[in-house]
């Protein structure tokens, strides 16, 4: 019988064991459930014991080299992550947030044109007033952003404007023209640019970059002879190998001054690239994350 549903059932359990409850939730993993919690292994297997015996159910089954979640746990996620989020938001506001005593750690989730557009400004921005912080720049996912949001494993994320979820807040950040880093001297023609070899650059193994979605409803699909991770290894490949880069303009500036490329407008009109801010609603009166996106638009600018 579940007891989780008799009279007196909260008083027995131990809510701390909630916060494992949520890390094993996120991580689907025991072992990385212990390293968010920094506790070890072992530790967070005798919670989880102690949480099924509570609640009568198993909780996480083996899946693979993972976990996944039983229908119980299913459906108490959503009761817990709002509990939990309100209660350190109410510890938050029991005391002045004071950034150089409270902020520590920092995650933002950033595309490829998203980090070095703001990231560098960002840290001289929280230096400023969180001198010990540490800022963490961590692959976007797009299909998890919600859930990472919701359960605080990232703080915020800049990507392109895009439509999201009721509760994932947002706001535009910059906006950046697109233009061609080339070898070349003169502005290559329209035809000369759907003729040439282009590098893209994504931290994706696959798929198409985000200039590729503006120039498809050009009609132009670009011609891949290369496909890099970073930006500056792109532009030198662009000066060596004799293939065209196209980027926003703010990226273009300091890459093409170092390597004496050529920059030039694109020849095909494309819109430009609109970076927004996105946070969970959840967050939204919480006094970290709104000295963070303080500092997230400050950077920007």
């Amino acid at each position: 019988m579940n007891t989780a549903h008799e009279p007196g059932a909260l008083q027995r359990l131990d809510l701390n064991l909630f916060r494992v409850f949520e890390a094993v939730w996120t991580e689907r993993n025991l072992t990385r459930a212990a390293e968010l919690l920094c506790v070890s292994q072992p530790a967070v297997s005798h919670a989880l014991t102690r949480l099924r015996r509570q609640l009568d159910d198993p909780l996480f089954v083996r899946d693979g080299n993972g976990v996944r979640p039983t229908a119980l746990a299913t459906q108490l996620w959503p009761e817990v992550q709002q509990a939990l989020q309100l209660l350190r938001q109410a510890l938050r506001r029991s005391q002045h947030f004071e950034p150089a005593r409270d902020v520590t750690r920092l995650t933002l989730a950033l595309n490829d044109e998203g980090e070095p557009l703001v990231l560098p400004q960002l840290l001289a921005q929280v230096a400023r007033s969180a001198p010990q912080a540490v800022v963490h720049s961590v692959r976007l996912g797009r299909k998890t952003l919600r859930s990472d949001l919701a359960t605080g494993r990232i703080d915020c994320a800049i990507d392109i404007a895009q439509a999201t979820a009721h509760d994932v807040l947002h706001r535009p950040l910059t906006r950046e023209a697109y233009v061609l880093l080339s070898h070349l001297p003169q502005p290559p023609s329209e035809a000369q640019y759907r003729a040439a070899r282009h590098v893209l650059v994504s931290t994706l193994r696959t798929g198409r970059a985000v200039e590729d979605l503006a120039l498809a409803q050009a009609g132009v699909q670009r011609q891949v002879g290369a496909r890099c991770q970073r930006y500056d290894s792109a532009a030198r490949l662009a000066v060596q190998a004799g293939l065209m880069l196209t980027l926003p303009h703010r990226l273009a500036v300091p890459l093409a001054a170092e390597l004496g490329a050529h920059l030039h407008p694109l020849p095909i009109a494309l819109p430009e690239v609109e970076m927004h801010l996105y946070w969970h609603q959840q967050r939204d009166a919480d006094p970290l994350n709104a000295w963070l996106r303080e500092c997230i638009v400050a950077a920007a600018r």
